[in-house]
This record gives C-alpha cells, structure tokens and sequence, in this order.
C-alpha cells in the first residue's frame, strides 16, 4: 500500500507500483473504439504508461497533452494514457483536442489498477487510479516508475523522457 496527497490529505493505493527490472504484468483496457488492447500489443515497443485520476481534470488533461507532444514522436514507443474514465470521456477529449499520438486505455472493467497498485482504496478518489508513471522497454520490463505524492501535481516529464531514450 502505498500513501500520496490530495491537496495535503492522504490517500492509500491498494498496493506499489510494480519494482524496476520486474516483468510488467499483462493487462487488458479499453480503447476509444470500445475494443480492448493489451499488453501484448504492445509486444517488441518502448511503452510509456501515463497513469492518472481522470482526464477530466486539468493536471490529467495537461499530462496527455505534455506526452502526446513530447514522447510520442519516439521510434517504436507508445503512450498509453489510462484511466477509469469511460472510453467515450477519453474519445471525446482526445478528439476536442486534435491528440492523435498517444493511446487512451480504460480501466473501468479490467484488473489493472489493482494489478499495478495505483487504484485508491480511501478517500475521495476511491476506485480511481493514482497519477503515476510505468516505463517498459521493449522486453516489457519495468525501467523507470514514478508515483506522483501530491496527486494535484504532474509527473516528472523529464525523467520518464530519460527512461525511454
């Protein structure tokens, strides 16, 4: 279990986020088009997983847009933004928004916030995910993590560009 802030008030993850040089654990999420992707599809592909509470929210909205300009345009890498958002809230945004270069994936039926330790488990955001960042390499192997501990705050842009380079 791990503990961030909302704006200074805790709030528990159900687990950690998976250990770097671990082997990421599969998933499965929904895209825009109400099809699954998984992990596998991203098989032999440096993979960016842009981890946060809702893209309804302007420090989620502000990380998809930071990715899709500035990770995207890498050579056989993808960001893969998910959230417990409904596939038509991220189809909406990213289309509003003219996003074309990373992936919305939903979690809202799948394990993969418990699977990764980000789902919160107290507070307000209960059942949402915890604003994080999951690097892979193109074995699928965790090489950089981050979660953030003041949720209202972005990631670490920077590091995770690092990670992938």
């Amino acid at each position: 279990m791990a503990t961030v802030t909302l704006q200074g008030n805790p709030l528990e993850t159900i687990g950690e986020l998976p250990e770097v040089g671990s082997k990421a654990p599969s998933f499965e999420l929904v895209k825009t088009d109400l099809s699954t992707t998984s992990l596998a599809d991203y098989a032999g592909k440096k993979v960016v997983l842009n981890i946060f509470p809702s893209v309804d929210t302007g420090v989620c909205a502000a990380s998809v847009r930071k990715f899709n300009e500035s990770l995207s345009n890498l050579e056989n890498t993808v960001v893969l933004c998910v959230s417990a958002d409904l596939p038509f809230a991220a189809a909406r945004f990213c289309g509003a928004e003219g996003l074309d270069n990373v992936v919305a994936g939903s979690s809202f039926r799948s394990s993969f916030g418990k699977d990764y330790g980000v789902e919160f488990v107290t507070g307000p955001l209960t059942g949402l995910l915890s604003r994080s960042v999951v690097v892979l390499n193109e074995s699928g192997e965790v090489v950089y993590t981050e979660q953030v501990s003041e949720t209202a705050e972005e990631p670490n842009y920077d590091a995770a560009l690092a990670a992938v380079e």
